[in-house]
């Protein structure tokens, strides 16, 4: 019996903190006060709503409701989430978060952020 060896393709991103060339993905939609504007690039989307890549956001605050399942990875800046009902937490630079759909509350985001996504 013989083995194949098959190449799986695969999307990279390297340095995620430096990456410039940033797309103009326009004004937040979940701001709750002075505009907040957003860029970023897609490492995958399926066509139905699933993606990854790079999100960054200016500062300012935001109220999020949740359709979908986030898995966030911050690579700078930093913002306070707030569930509601819950508890105020701080996240920065190297924290790894967890939202699944249904959430809903508060992000302050306190300088521009940047931020590694998976939406499913």
């Amino acid at each position: 019996m013989t083995q194949q060896t098959t190449s799986i393709s695969a999307s990279l991103i390297r340095d995620a903190k430096n990456v410039t060339e940033l797309d103009d993905w326009g004004p937040c939609p979940e701001a709750t006060g002075q505009q907040m504007d957003t860029r970023g690039i897609y490492l995958w989307q399926d066509g139905n709503g699933s993606e990854s890549g790079i999100w960054e956001c200016t500062a300012g605050p935001s109220r999020w409701v949740l359709e979908t399942n986030e898995f966030v990875h911050v690579i700078s800046g930093s913002m306070t989430v707030t569930q509601d009902g819950g508890e105020a937490q701080l996240v920065g630079p190297g924290d790894t978060i967890f939202i699944p759909r249904g959430w809903s509350g508060n992000w302050e985001i306190h300088e521009t952020l940047r931020k590694l996504y998976v939406i499913f």
